[in-house]
């Protein structure tokens, strides 16, 4: 970890030490709920896809690669027959947008680590278009704390995450403030929604870090709250301002 890297992370861990003493944040009562028992399916051929093909990222930096491509795999899964899963390291060879496989390397591309939300857009659409899946739509959403704002693009993702969950014919990968969800640093993450519960509002997060090692389920408001988070001003020259969310629509 090079000095200016260690000096982020200090930072940062200011914050967290501080919720941790004080109970709040994810220490608090908002704090994510561990699914100890398998997810069920229900009948619903896209979501069963993530539950299989869920994989751990292989560093700090490189939770996009293992979000990404449990997506693509659950998606091939559902429109082919018997495809053979691809890896990580598959998906880094062929897409090569935005220079991601540089951004997963130790130093970066021209030291920026990881993905910020555009950039994240940008490759999942190039990973949907270079392995020949079908979609309709693939919309890039920043969330908005502004009251004004958030109230038309919560409602908009309450629709999409029901449609995920009684329909199946479209993911939402979330872009996020890790530590609104669990004990962990106020950084960005990327992970996918598993599942939705349209009777109490929960979104169950298939946590790619390792060190989460279930799913877990947190309130819609919670969910929200972690989207819209602006990311701490020291990670803004890196790219990083806003979560949010990416949104495919199948069919």
């Amino acid at each position: 970890m090079n000095l200016r890297r260690l000096l982020i992370h200090t930072y940062l861990y200011i914050p967290y030490g501080l919720n941790k003493i004080t109970g709040t944040g994810a220490f608090g009562r908002n704090s994510a709920e561990h699914i100890l028992s398998p997810i069920q399916a229900d009948g619903n051929p896209l979501k069963a896809g993530l539950l299989k093909h869920h994989v751990k990222q292989f560093h700090e930096a490189s939770c996009s690669v293992a979000t990404v491509v449990s997506a693509i795999n659950a998606i091939r899964a559902e429109q082919s027959d018997k495809p053979v899963p691809i890896s990580q390291k598959d998906i880094l060879k062929k897409v090569k947008t935005a220079h991601w496989k540089e951004r997963m390397s130790s130093k970066g591309h021209n030291g920026k680590r990881g993905l910020p939300l555009p950039v994240l857009g940008e490759v999942v659409k190039s990973s949907l278009d270079a392995y020949g899946i079908a979609y309709k739509a693939c919309e890039t959403v920043q969330a908005k704390k502004n009251s004004a704002q958030s109230k038309k693009i919560k409602d908009v993702l309450l629709k999409r995450l029901n449609d995920f969950e009684k329909k199946g014919d479209c993911l939402v990968i979330a872009h996020f403030d890790q530590g609104a969800y669990v004990p962990a640093l106020n950084i960005p993450h990327i992970s996918p929604v598993g599942s939705f519960d349209t009777e109490t509002g929960d979104v169950v997060i298939l946590d790619v870090d390792p060190q989460q090692e279930k799913p877990y389920k947190i309130g819609f408001n919670t969910f929200y709250k972690g989207l819209s988070s602006n990311y701490s001003h020291v990670l803004r020259p890196f790219g990083y301002t806003n979560g949010g969310y990416v949104f495919i629509k199948l069919r």
